[in-house]
């Protein structure tokens, strides 16, 4: 690059150019770039400016300042929300990259939201998606609203991506493209992080001091693969009730659909009606089993299963004598409930996803969601069977099948061969991230309730990457199960924490995260410790509603 070249660049990829050439280094550098800019006090300037941006495929649709006001809706379109919280004043910059025409004449490209506040702390966050993405999400670090206030409204400069196309977060139709598949796994994620950063470095003149990446269910997935496959990109990721072995967990999916569909009553045309497999009362009926037998393991009855690798639970107690009562559950029932908290097994006994804990969720109107849906007819709409049976047979299989009908026999060493090779790009659950942990703090949390994701399968990968890298692992990455609480938040649980400030505090001072006070929404006036992986919290006395009368132990 000519000198000449070099000054015809933007102001604060010159001053990073300066650096790389030994011409500018340390606090040179952020002095040299706002003087640089020659409107230091001029956002509005600085931010429209970044509407010139080239490179990396970028076409950038959106470049202003935003003064405050209300965040927009969670769902991507723009509109305004009076629930949401008043964000401080922002430069936002939104586009998309490589944009293109794919499978079928659709068009495709990685879209970005990025929000960068006037008063900046320094860092950088990226806000991880949700389902099958899809959608623009407002930029905030807030994960399924736990952390408030969010990152944005703390100083951080965050971005979000749609994960490389456009639809509702349900639909799955962009996986019989081979790129945009590519781009969900973990591109989008990678090339808007390294964007994001760019753009922060440009607008204030310097680069962020730590980066971060926060997000739960497809973002805590996002989370878990940056830490395995891009492990210098972040210096601290909270990954939440992560899709861990996204691919095996689809068919843990279609193996729910295929157990509720022998003793779901059938509708005129044959077609099973699954919110009728269970009745309400069922539920709560194996709940407050699993309460009467599990509960005081930890030294107290207060609704919540510390203990839960001590629980024995045994649906098996629950079999009606005689006829069918709200006090006791069919045969058929049992059985089907022991084979949907197993998982799907191959022919040879391995466990494909599973097995998922008896815990209070049961009875959760999370757990009906996901497995049986409300509807009265052959049409579905629980998770399992629309959002799930979508995703796998056009996303996680290899090649798409639109017609795979789970509820007929299936060969389950098949359908762990055919999601493979998606697995492959896709899965978050490889144990070798030694180079992240040589540098980065990672906290992985899993409701013990979660209706999708199963607490085991993340005790299996932490123990295992422990086994990989050694025990000194525990000192970067640390695993938390939260008793009772749904998918990312919800259920009789302590659902309110603060990860983010958890890991901050581990990333930048060095504290490590050796229990997390929790609160929660459905229990008002409570707080319970949050343990590391494999402690659980134990009352030692005093007052039942306080986390000091817990302590972290085995």
């Amino acid at each position: 690059m000519t000198i000449e070249n070099l000054w015809s660049t933007r102001p604060g990829r010159r001053a990073g150019i300066l650096v790389m050439l030994g011409l500018l280094t340390g606090s040179a550098y952020a002095a040299y770039a706002r003087s640089a800019e020659g409107s230091s006090s001029d956002e509005s300037a600085r931010c429209e400016a970044l509407a010139s941006y080239v490179g990396w495929g970028v076409q950038v649709e959106t470049a202003q300042l935003v003064t405050e006001s209300r965040a927009p809706a969670e769902d991507g379109s723009g509109r305004a929300d009076p629930s949401r919280p008043i964000l401080p004043e922002h430069c936002l910059v939104q586009g998309v990259i490589n944009e293109r025409t794919g499978v079928g004449g659709r068009e495709f490209g990685i879209g970005f939201d990025l929000r960068m506040p006037l008063d900046w702390n320094g860092r950088f966050a990226f806000h991880g998606g949700a389902g099958m993405d899809g959608r623009l999400m407002p930029a905030l670090g807030d994960i399924a609203n736990t952390v408030d206030p969010s990152a944005l409204e703390r100083g951080f400069a965050v971005i979000s991506t749609d994960g490389g196309h456009r639809g509702p977060f349900t639909d799955s139709s962009f996986g019989l493209d081979q790129q945009a598949r590519i781009d969900y796994a973990y591109n989008a994620l990678e090339k808007t992080a390294l964007l994001g950063k760019e753009l922060v470095a440009d607008f204030y003149g310097t680069e962020p001091s730590y980066s971060y990446m926060l997000g739960c269910s497809n973002g805590g997935r996002q989370g878990l693969v940056a830490s395995q496959r891009m492990p210098l990109l972040f210096d601290g990721i909270v990954s939440g009730d992560a899709s861990l072995g996204f691919s095996r967990l689809a068919i843990g999916e279609m193996w729910n659909v295929h157990v509720l569909s022998r003793i779901a009553p059938r509708d005129e045309q044959g077609r099973p009606i699954y919110s009728q497999a269970f009745s309400d009362s069922d539920l709560e009926l194996v709940e407050t089993g699993v309460l009467n037998r599990c509960d005081a393991l930890d030294g107290l009855e207060d609704g919540l299963v510390h203990d839960w690798r001590g629980c024995d639970f045994d649906p098996q107690v629950l079999t009606c004598t005689a006829g069918k009562t709200d006090s006791c559950l069919t045969g058929d029932q049992v059985t089907a409930l022991r084979l949907l908290h197993e998982g799907p097994r191959t022919s040879d006994g391995e466990v494909i996803y599973g097995n998922f804990n008896y815990d209070t969720g049961i009875a959760s109107g999370a757990w009906r969601g996901m497995r049986l849906g409300t509807s009265q007819t052959g049409d579905p709409n629980s998770a399992d069977a629309t959002l799930g049976r979508g995703q796998f047979s056009l996303y996680q299989l290899t090649p798409p099948d639109p017609e795979f009908d789970p509820t007929g026999p299936v060969d389950w060493d098949e359908m762990v061969e055919r999601v493979r090779h998606t697995g492959a790009m896709g899965d978050g659950d490889s144990p070798f991230i030694g180079t992240f942990a040589d540098h980065g703090k990672m906290i992985v949390y899993n409701g013990l309730s979660d209706q999708g994701m199963s607490s085991a399968e993340f005790v299996r990968w932490y123990e295992e990457a422990i086994e990989v890298n050694g025990e000194g692992l525990r000192d970067s990455v640390r695993l938390f199960l939260v008793p009772g609480m749904t998918h990312c938040l919800g259920g009789d649980a302590t659902d309110q924490f603060d990860m983010l400030d958890a890991i901050q505090a581990w990333v930048e001072e060095g504290r490590e995260p050796d229990r997390i006070v929790a609160t929660s929404r459905s229990m008002p006036g409570i707080s319970r410790p949050l343990c590391p992986h494999p402690q659980v919290a134990r009352y030692v006395g005093g007052d039942p509603d306080s986390a000091d009368s817990f302590e972290c132990r085995e």
